[in-house]
């Protein structure tokens, strides 16, 4: 064993060496704590985030009673432990509900309430994400992020310690660059404590995506920017500063921080190499922001003010007092490449391959001689036989492509409507034309999976890993285990989102 002393470098602690379980001796908190700007939250569902720490990470409660664990490292310092998450979620689905606070400071965060916008939930909650639809690995190790669809948020209104009026502090999280949308906001950070815009100021957070409704950096996007309520702001203008990148890393290391009239914008590819700055100086020249009014509330996937319509994935991030140092920062950036993580596969049972033609028969008790098939654009379930006519048997056989909006998925194009493919639509399947935007894609991508009931295959929607190809009263829907749609209903639920997996009748 080494001594944590024995890595203190100028001030900061440097790596260690990795251990069976752990990670590196020194934690990204330890790191801030010895850089004089401790962690005040602490948050990640694949990692321990100080060398110590053993306690629980996030919690996940299944579909099938809801019932919850809690999920830890799998030795202190560690990652966490993917193996207890899955077999306490077999044969079912599982929901991320809480991602705890490793500071100490019971900062956790959980299922966001409504406010200036309410969420999907029949109460006006936002939903909570899957806990499966964000596998990575770290040193090879199996974890999960959280994946935010729209309508899916995590907030603490009553924080302890985080920063308020013009505080000084920072952050830095680690997200998919490669998931995102314009919708606002996919955030974290610091918030408004009522869930409402309060005006210019009220916010400081990480923000992820190609909005160019306030602020923008260069190229096309996505960009790195800061939500400071009223304003995605990537420099000291309004608009646009060309020293912010599009980024197209897999895994980006996003850092915004503040204090009185300074703020910074810093980003690196979380996989290697150092972080850039891509803005240091003065806070905007808007009215509101100098200086600022941050109310310390905590925000993960959503807006200030409860906006729902991003989407990304969070893997790991904290927040601080104080302005860190760059070198602090810097020492971060270093102790995640270290971590190394690696994008793990999104499918598993019955292998599909790209160019062949499937059909799709439903397992549930009465109904094992129905396919899922489409009349014109409708989706549903039809009995099908070698005996039907040609042309039913083309309308319940798909050609399986590349995942149009993932490659590492799949999506289905029709056999008898060439360039249309199934996708969903509200939640609703349909057969549609490829129109070539970026949400048809999205909508039009399935991960195939081990059959939930035991039975062949489950098809999970990519961009609403929470929801299923699913047949209801004979029509096909992306359907979550006991959600707030009629549709959504829970009795038969892994049953009906099961799926024979054969060679297509056409």
């Amino acid at each position: 064993m080494f001594s944590r002393s024995s890595f203190a470098r100028n001030g900061v602690l440097a790596l260690g060496l990795a251990a069976t379980g752990s990670l590196v001796a020194a934690g990204p908190c330890d790191i801030y704590s010895s850089g004089g700007t401790p962690c005040v939250a602490a948050h990640s569902t694949t990692r321990a985030l100080y060398s110590a720490f053993s306690g629980s990470l996030y919690q996940v409660k299944r579909g099938s009673d809801n019932t919850t664990t809690n999920i830890a490292p799998l030795a202190a310092g560690g990652v966490a432990n993917a193996a207890a998450q899955d077999t306490f979620c077999a044969g079912t689905t599982c929901l991320i509900s809480i991602i705890y606070d490793q500071s100490g400071n019971n900062n956790h965060l959980t299922q966001a309430p409504p406010g200036g916008f309410a969420g999907p939930e029949p109460n006006g909650y936002d939903n909570l994400a899957s806990a499966t639809g964000a596998p990575v690995t770290l040193n090879g190790q199996k974890a999960y992020g959280v994946f935010i669809s729209p309508g899916t948020g995590y907030r603490n209104n009553a924080a302890s310690g985080t920063a308020v009026s013009d505080e000084a502090e920072g952050m830095y999280a680690v997200l998919d660059g490669t998931h995102y949308n314009g919708g606002c906001c996919f955030d974290y950070g610091n918030a408004e404590v009522s869930s409402k815009d309060t005006g210019n100021g009220h916010m400081e957070a990480i923000y992820f995506g190609d909005s160019t409704s306030w602020g923008y950096g260069s190229g096309s996007g996505p960009w790195l920017m800061a939500d400071l309520e009223n304003g995605l702001f990537s420099g000291v203008a309004v608009k646009e500063n060309a020293g912010d990148p599009s980024i197209s890393y897999r895994f980006l290391t996003a850092i915004v921080k503040g204090g009185p009239n300074q703020w910074a914008l810093r980003g690196a590819n979380a996989a290697s190499g150092s972080l850039s700055t891509y803005y240091s100086g003065a806070r905007p020249d808007a009215s509101g922001y100098n200086p600022m009014s941050k109310e310390g509330a905590i925000i993960l996937g959503i807006g200030g003010d409860n906006s729902i319509s991003a989407q990304g994935t969070f893997y790991e991030g904290v927040m601080t007092t104080g302005y860190p140092s760059d070198a602090t920062e810097n020492s971060v950036q270093a102790n995640i490449v270290a971590a190394k993580y690696v994008a793990a596969s999104l499918t598993s049972g019955t292998a599909l391959t790209v160019g062949s033609s499937i059909s799709l028969r439903a397992t549930t008790a009465g109904y094992t001689t129905r396919y899922l098939a489409h009349t014109d654009a409708t989706v549903n379930t039809q009995v099908v036989s070698s005996s039907s006519t040609t042309a039913l048997k083309q309308q319940a056989s798909w050609t399986v492509r590349a995942g149009l909006g993932n490659s590492a998925c799949v999506s289905f194009e029709s056999v008898d409507t060439a360039g249309s493919y199934l996708r969903h639509y509200n939640f609703v399947l349909q057969v549609a034309a490829d129109d070539g935007t970026k949400q048809m894609h999205e909508d039009a991508t399935f991960c195939p999976q081990a059959g939930i009931s035991g039975q062949g295959s489950s098809i999970r929607a990519w961009g609403y890993p929470t929801r299923y190809i699913r047949h209801f009263s004979d029509v096909g829907y992306a359907a979550t285990n006991g959600g707030y749609q009629v549709f959504d209903a829970a009795t038969s639920f892994n049953d009906d989102v099961s799926w024979v997996i054969s060679t297509g009748f056409a």
